[in-house]
Formats: structure tokens, C-alpha cells, sequence
């Protein structure tokens, strides 16, 4: 079984043919937790996530307001400087002092004064002419009646002051210059268009379409059953080493052309009562189960000793040997995702019957990935004669009490599968009939 939480999981084996009996009382004593353990403590890694698969992290904190901003050039008042009070022109002729000596008589009438006087006249009106003449041009040309001369024809540091003679000032001008023209060199463009996030499988793409599917067929290994029988604590511990091994060499090449990493599963064996990170506290009275939060089998030494002792022996280390490789295809799905994908997949299921059907999928891909295994190794380990028929059996004869390992027809069809082909192509529960899976 796998790390689900629904009912009383896992397929238990139906009585097979009697052997001799042990009578109670043959069971190793309880084991303090995790032991033995293959000379090493378990690691574990952590307590469960809280909460259902896509959950965001918090996300970071608030910007912080932005400062006052800096006067812009438009808010800010001129400074101007005053202007200088105009020059005022004198109006009108000065007259001079009267002779010394008191005023003197008259002189005689000239005749020629008939000639002279209309020229004064003249004289005077051009003078006249000429003085209006200066006050316009020195008040401008648009503002007759303003004494004040418009800012934009002075500056600051320019003399106020106007000749007396009423005569303009002209201020002469600076020669224009031409710039020499400055090529600037020019950065190479850039592109801004950001490139499309290449998106990743989706959850049902992930367990569909898997590359562990185009592997190949599993090579055999050489795997041979260990000399040693699980009829106690020791020599059922001696089979899950040998076991382990023979699985590692088995799904290297297989999980690395699928393009996954391959890590080996630690493997914890109990009595009693365990705990993992996946589902609290277990006991010795279901199956063995894995953990893909810190990667590890548990088995259950109750479980395979007491077989060993009660039922026909061959039957019982066949037994063992698929529940081992059972719970080794987990660790399998775990490294190439497909775990995590139907973890996701349940955890979205619109009902309870939806979720245990994606339950059944991904036991029975175990399983058959389990005799995909046993199938590559059945002439050496060796699974014929007596032990095939045993492992015949078992495959068949199964109770599957929490409807969410797959019923015992279903279970034979995708063991076959895996024991025949030996390739985990062949394993595809998630593309098949939901009939196919009850």
C-alpha cells in the first residue's frame, strides 16, 4: 500500500494451502520503533504539509509608500529681478538768463524778417517732429501709453541708464557660431519581448504520459533469493537487504532514461505500532506501506514471520517478495512524479468515489511494476515450479476490504501485464477503462 488515508487499506491474502502450524507464541518480541533497521535509525523528513496540494506561500511584503516628491520645475516661483525705472526725456526747450545791464530797447524792424521768420517756423516743427520722433521709438512700438519698457527687452545685469540725448543705445550682438556635429555611438537594440514560459506537464499528463512508459523492457539483474528464511526477525531482514538491492540494480537504468534521478529507499521493518511523516501512527496488523516524504518501505516483520509459520512456506516468500516490490514500484512512481501528480489529482476529486478510483489506478500500477521485477528476474531469483504456482495464486487471491486497491480479477490482469512483458509501458492504469480498475 501506499501513504493514502482511506479506510482500512491494503490487500490481505486469503488463507492458501495449509502447511504446519506454529502455535502462538513463535512472534519476536515487540521491537522498540524503527528497529532493526539495517544498522542505521530512520531519517525522517519533517511532519506533513498542512493543508491540500497547491497551496501558495505567503507572499512578501507591502511596498512601502513612496516618500514626498520633489518640487517639480513648474512649482517653483521665479525669482525676478525688478525692473529699472525708465528714462525720462526732457520736454521742451530751456530758456537762457536775461542780459546784463537790465532789458535793452527795441530793435529796429528788419525788413528781411518776413523771410526769416517763416524758416524759424519750419525749424521749430522739424525740432518738434524730432523729439516725438525719439520719445515713440524709445517707448516701443506696441505700447504707446505704458512709461515702463516690457521685461523681455531687459535683464538683469544690463545698464538701465539712457543716453541724454534721447538717442537708443544699441547693444551689440555676438557672431553666431556653428556647433560641430557630434555622432554619438548607438547601443544595439534589445529585445523587451519576454519569451514564453515553457509550461509544464499537468497532473493527469504526468501519470498518463510518463517516460518511465517508454523505458523499454527491464533487463534482468541476476537477482537470486536470499539463503536465509523469514522465520525470524534476522532472516527476514536478511531478505529485505537482498531484496533491496536486487530492486536498485533493476530500476536504475529505468528511472534515469526517463530522465529522473534514481535514490535509493531506506527501509525500516516493525512490530507494534510506527510512525511516519504520512499518516500518523500504523500497525502491525495491516500491510506494509511506503512514505515518499522521506522515502521510505516499512515492513512488517509480524506480517511475513507469521506467514512463514502459519501458511505453506513457499506461498509465504512469494508473498513476501511481491509486497516488498509493491511498495519498491511506489518508491518508483514517487521519483518520476507520478505519486505526487495522483496525490494532487485525489486531493481534487469531486467525490469520494472519484478519488478512491484514482486510489486503485495507482496501487495496481504498483503491483505491476512489482511483477514487471519478478518477471525479469523469475530464472534466477528463480519463480517457477512450486514458487510459480504459488505467486499464481496470490495474485488472484486477494480482499481488497477499502475498496481502493483493486479487486482480485483486476489485480491478476495488471500483474500479468508486468510479469509478462517486464516493461513498464505495460503499466499504464491511467489511460484504462474504469472497469479495468474496480
Amino acid at each position: 500500500m501506499s501513504d493514502n488515508q482511506w479506510g482500512p487499506p491494503g490487500q490481505y491474502p486469503q488463507q492458501p494451502p495449509q502447511g504446519p502450524y506454529q502455535p502462538p507464541g513463535q512472534y519476536p518480541p515487540p521491537q522498540q520503533y524503527g528497529q532493526p533497521q539495517y544498522g542505521q535509525q530512520p531519517q525522517y523528513a519533517g511532519p506533513p504539509q498542512q493543508g491540500g496540494p497547491g497551496q501558495q506561500p505567503p507572499y512578501g511584503g507591502q511596498v512601502p509608500p513612496p516618500g514626498p516628491l520633489a518640487p517639480q520645475p513648474w512649482q517653483t516661483q521665479p525669482n525676478y529681478t525688478a525692473r529699472p525705472p525708465m528714462q525720462q526725456l526732457p520736454h521742451g526747450m530751456g530758456w537762457g538768463a536775461p542780459p546784463p545791464g537790465g532789458p535793452r530797447p527795441p530793435k529796429k524792424k528788419s525788413k528781411a524778417i518776413w523771410f526769416i521768420a517763416p524758416l524759424i517756423v519750419v525749424a521749430v516743427a522739424f525740432v518738434g517732429l524730432r523729439i516725438v520722433s525719439i520719445v515713440l521709438k524709445s517707448n516701443g512700438p506696441d505700447d504707446y501709453s505704458s512709461p515702463t519698457v516690457p521685461v523681455s527687452t531687459y535683464s538683469p545685469t544690463s545698464d538701465p541708464s539712457v543716453s541724454p540725448t534721447g538717442e537708443p543705445t544699441s547693444v551689440p550682438t555676438a557672431p553666431r557660431t556653428t556647433q560641430p556635429t557630434v555622432t554619438r555611438p548607438t547601443a544595439p537594440r534589445t529585445s523587451t519581448t519576454t519569451p514564453p514560459v515553457k509550461r509544464g506537464p499537468t497532473d493527469y499528463e504526468m501519470v498518463s504520459r510518463n517516460r518511465i512508459y517508454s523505458t523499454g523492457v527491464m533487463a534482468g539483474t541476476g537477482c537470486k533469493e536470499s539463503s536465509a528464511r523469514p522465520a525470524n526477525t534476522a532472516g527476514a531482514n536478511r531478505n529485505y537487504v537482498q531484496l533491496k538491492a536486487c530492486l536498485a540494480r533493476a530500476w536504475t537504468a529505468q528511472v534515469r532514461r526517463s530522465g529522473a534521478t534514481f535514490r535509493q529507499p531506506t527501509v525500516v521493518s516493525f512490530t507494534g505500532t510506527v510512525q511516519s511523516p504520512c499518516g500518523g501512527t500504523m500497525s502491525d496488523t495491516g500491510p506494509p506501506f511506503y512514505c515518499s516524504a522521506n522515502e521510505t518501505i516499512y515492513m512488517n516483520l509480524r506480517e511475513d514471520i507469521g506467514n512463514y509459520g502459519r501458511y505453506d512456506k513457499v506461498w509465504a516468500r512469494m508473498w513476501m517478495l511481491h509486497q516488498f516490490a509493491h511498495e519498491y514500484g511506489h518508491h518508483i512512481q514517487h521519483l518520476t512524479g507520478i505519486l505526487a501528480a495522483n496525490h494532487n489529482m485525489r486531493y481534487e476529486a469531486p467525490d469520494r468515489t472519484s478519488a478512491l478510483e484514482m486510489t486503485r489506478r495507482l496501487e495496481l500500477q504498483a503491483s505491476c511494476f512489482s511483477d514487471v521485477f519478478i518477471g525479469a528476474n523469475r530464472r534466477t531469483y528463480p519463480v517457477t515450479g512450486r514458487s510459480l504456482s504459488q505467486w499464481r495464486f496470490l495474485i488472484v487471491n486477494v480482499t481488497d476490504y477499502g475498496n481502493d486497491h483493486g479487486d482480485a480479477p483486476n489485480h491478476q490482469y495488471w500483474a500479468l501485464r508486468g510479469f509478462n512483458s517486464r516493461n513498464p509501458g505495460a503499466c499504464n492504469t491511467f489511460t484504462a477503462p474504469s472497469a479495468r480498475v474496480r
